[in-house]
């Protein structure tokens, strides 16, 4: 059996984490100017119907299925002289919604989260979605390495000692290196502090720990869900597009009521490419 050789600095020890995603935004609807429009096109009883119950409003869900009754006028019968009647209730809006394919009314609809641990070979794959998409990552330019995170792939738990040792090894690097360049003294500018961290992070694991901040709109999260949680998807990936599936199936229950978790881990939706 391998044995790992004690780092020189006891504060190099791995950090093993694990992805988790935090929702940290959801879409905020004015009622009152929603309703001031309404009044105008005649359509306020909608809004009434929607609002009448004693539970909170899904603001996501309203503002999609305005958007979407807005191309036709079909808040309730006699506006559109080609709409005889409209669907009521909400669910069943929606699932015409998904099944017509009627998918740029979910762009109005945009959520974010701080991904939290997940390794920079994820967002590496994660940020290539840019339809529909913002991001904010850590930036190892100006954020010093002094306390790596890593999560070891199941595929590597054989390998578990000598996994723990290389990167305990690397993160000793950044340490010695920063002590060895003085990064802590008083008078070394931000500039150089900025320039040798840069450097610094070619020596580190693409494996390594970040956070990143991430928005997406319904249509794009309904395609990311499906896309990076399939069998063939990244591994780490999958983890963290499955608690992002299992978030917005309960924030948003109407806009993804097709979807369904299988076996094998996928989220798969009835209705594609919406």
């Amino acid at each position: 059996m391998t044995t790992l050789t004690p780092p020189l600095n006891e504060s190099a020890r791995m950090r093993e984490t694990s992805p988790r995603v935090f929702l940290l935004a959801r879409p905020s609807v004015d009622l009152d100017q929603m309703r001031a429009y309404l009044e105008d096109v005649g359509g306020e009883s909608w809004l009434d119907r929607r609002t009448a119950s004693e539970q909170t409003v899904n603001e996501g869900e309203l503002l999609v299925e305005f958007g979407g009754r807005a191309c036709y006028r079909s808040w309730e019968p006699g506006l559109n002289a080609n709409v005889r009647r409209t669907r009521t209730d909400q669910g069943a809006y929606f699932e015409n919604l998904l099944r017509s394919a009627h998918g740029s009314v979910l762009e109005h609809a945009n959520y974010s989260f701080a991904l939290r641990d997940v390794s920079r070979v994820a967002t590496h794959e994660i940020v290539r979605h840019r339809a529909g998409a913002a991001y904010s990552q850590e930036s190892l330019r100006y954020v010093r390495l002094t306390d790596i995170g890593f999560r070891i792939p199941p595929v590597l738990e054989p390998l578990r000692n000598q996994v723990v040792e290389l990167v305990e090894r690397l993160e000793e690097f950044q340490l010695e290196a920063a002590e060895t360049l003085k990064l802590d003294d008083d008078d070394v500018p931000f500039s150089v502090k900025k320039e040798v961290t840069s450097a610094l992070r070619r020596l580190a694991p693409i494996g390594l720990s970040t956070d990143i901040i991430v928005t997406m709109n319904v249509r794009t999260l309904r395609h990311v869900i499906e896309m990076r949680t399939a069998p063939g998807a990244e591994e780490e990936l999958r983890l963290i597009f499955s608690q992002v599936a299992e978030l917005m199936q309960r924030e948003t229950p109407g806009l993804f009521q097709d979807f369904q978790r299988l076996d094998d881990g996928s989220w798969v939706p009835e209705h594609r490419k919406v």
